[in-house]
């Protein structure tokens, strides 16, 4: 069994997510399954008086209501939480596509309604058979529906002051300039430039240097240094500065495991937050952000 999905682009970048085991889904869908339990408790009380007036009437609508529950449940958590259900996000685990892509409203439901083939005849037993049959660990409706489960570690916070250490930045002898430029750019694209330099030896050579083309263009646009200060300094080496001035001296900003992605959301996934504040910067930033730059 793979614990581990790995998504190469056209370009030759390659990025992994470490995959959910069958025992952690379990114990996430017990988690889940206690929830809907605690839901259906509070509607039996409202059922019970329906059965006093008539008992078959209120099984019938228990019954439905079951199902309507346990559908419902998976399918409003998932895409309100991108991917996640009270256990999963419990033990850190996320929906995906398995391409790497936006999850979509269609794969949910499609992997939710599958839900009780999986669970036959008990115990998921035959979900989790499926799980470890499948290089993936997929259910069936993980199969039908194109999805995987992945595991999102916490990420610990990066030492910026080891990454940028002896390094001069030439952009900060422009006072002015550098508080322009950290006002002009927002939470999303610092933390695109970020992900960039910190995951800058998992990229191949030629791509390595398109990306920071691609973004040192992106960011040169925003605000214009004089000529002292960016000549001779490489597309790379400007990124790291820019993360020097917009992470060190804005606080505010933090590299928290809230920001990088799987995936998620999913790696995407912090992608519908950031579609809308980063623009222009062309094809690059955009396969960045979807491809595991952001969550």
């Amino acid at each position: 069994m793979n614990l581990e999905l790995k998504i190469q682009t056209p370009e030759g970048i390659v990025f992994s997510q470490p995959l959910a085991g069958p025992v952690t889904r379990f114990f996430a869908w017990a988690i889940d399954m206690a929830c809907i339990s605690v839901v259906m408790t509070l509607l039996g009380i409202v059922l019970n008086l329906l059965k006093s007036v008539s008992w078959n009437l209120g099984f019938a609508v228990s019954v439905i209501a079951y199902f309507g529950v346990s559908i419902g449940y998976g399918i409003a958590l998932e895409w309100a939480w991108r991917g996640q259900t009270v256990g999963k996000k419990l033990l850190r685990l996320r929906v995906i596509d398995a391409e790497g892509m936006r999850l979509q409203f269609n794969q949910i439901v499609v992997r939710n309604l599958l839900r009780f083939v999986d669970a036959l005849p008990a115990l998921y037993f035959v979900g989790g058979l499926a799980c470890w049959l499948n290089h993936n660990c997929q259910r069936l409706g993980d199969l039908a529906a194109n999805t995987v489960v992945i595991r999102s570690p916490r990420v610990a916070e990066p030492d910026l002051a080891q990454l940028l250490a002896g390094k001069f930045n030439s952009l900060r002898q422009f006072p002015h300039l550098a508080a322009r430029l950290r006002q002009s750019v927002s939470p999303a694209e610092a933390n695109v430039a970020l992900q960039a330099v910190l995951r800058r030896s998992e990229f191949d050579p030629a791509a390595r240097v398109e990306l920071f083309a691609e973004l040192a263009v992106h960011f040169r646009a925003k605000v214009a240094f004089p000529a002292e200060a960016t000549d001779g300094i490489a597309d790379e080496q400007y990124l790291r500065n820019l993360v020097d001035i917009t992470y060190r001296d804005r606080p505010s900003i933090q590299a928290s495991d809230s920001h990088v992605a799987v995936a998620d959301d999913s790696v995407v996934t912090v992608i519908e937050g950031a579609e809308a504040q980063v623009k222009g910067a062309g094809r690059r930033i955009d396969l960045a952000r979807r491809r595991g730059l952001l969550e």
